[in-house]
C-alpha cells in the first residue's frame, strides 16, 4: 500500500512540475533607460518609478534625450458613476473607473507601444450614513486600480518589440 501511495505522490509531484505554474516575478524591461513623461509627484508616476526601480536593470532618466525610451501618459481619468437609486431617489452603487492612455516612443519619435488604453472597474454601495468610511473606500479602491494599471503598463512594456529595427535611408516609412 505504501508503494502504491508513493508512486501516486510522485505522480502528482511530477505532473504539476509539468504544468510549468510559477509565481509571476519581476518582469525586466528589455530599455536600458526610460523617461517618464508623468509628473514624479503623482501617485501614478511615483507608483511607476518604485516599480522600475524594484524590477532592476532600467534606469529612470530625468531628461527624455538621455532615455532610450519615453513613457508618455496621455490620459489618466478617474471616474465616479451613478449605478442605481434607491426608492428615495438617493445613490446606493457607484462604478469607479480609472482609464489611463499611454505610448511609449523612442528617441527618434518612433512608436515602440502605439497609444494604448487600460481601464479598471470597480462597484462599491453606498450609505449616506457611512460617508467617511465610504470616501476612505473610495480611495483605497481608486490606490488598488492604479496599482492594476501601473502593473498592467509595465507588463505590456516587458513584452514590447525592442530594440525597433532600422529602416534604411533610401527607403521611406510606410504612410499610415
Amino acid at each position: 500500500m505504501t508503494r502504491l501511495r508513493s508512486a501516486l505522490l510522485l505522480g502528482c509531484i511530477a505532473l504539476l512540475s509539468a504544468c510549468g505554474f510559477h509565481l509571476r516575478g519581476a518582469q525586466p524591461l528589455p530599455f536600458k533607460s526610460i523617461h517618464l513623461g508623468v509628473s514624479a509627484y503623482s501617485e501614478a508616476g511615483a507608483n511607476l518609478r518604485r516599480q522600475i526601480a524594484a524590477n532592476g536593470g532600467t534606469q529612470v532618466m530625468e531628461k527624455a534625450d538621455d532615455a532610450e525610451v519615453s513613457l508618455i501618459i496621455v490620459q489618466d481619468v478617474k471616474e465616479r458613476i451613478i449605478l442605481t437609486l434607491n426608492t428615495d431617489g438617493r445613490v446606493r452603487e457607484y462604478e469607479l473607473r480609472d482609464r489611463i492612455v499611454f505610448k511609449v516612443v523612442d528617441r527618434k519619435g518612433r512608436e515602440v507601444i502605439p497609444a494604448t488604453e487600460l481601464t479598471a472597474r470597480r462597484e462599491i454601495t453606498f450609505n449616506d450614513s457611512l460617508v467617511l468610511a465610504k470616501e476612505q473606500e473610495e480611495a483605497q479602491y481608486h490606490r488598488e486600480m492604479e496599482n492594476d494599471l501601473v502593473q498592467r503598463i509595465l507588463r505590456r512594456m516587458a513584452s514590447a518589440p525592442w530594440p525597433l529595427p532600422e529602416i534604411p535611408a533610401t527607403q521611406s516609412a510606410p504612410a499610415r
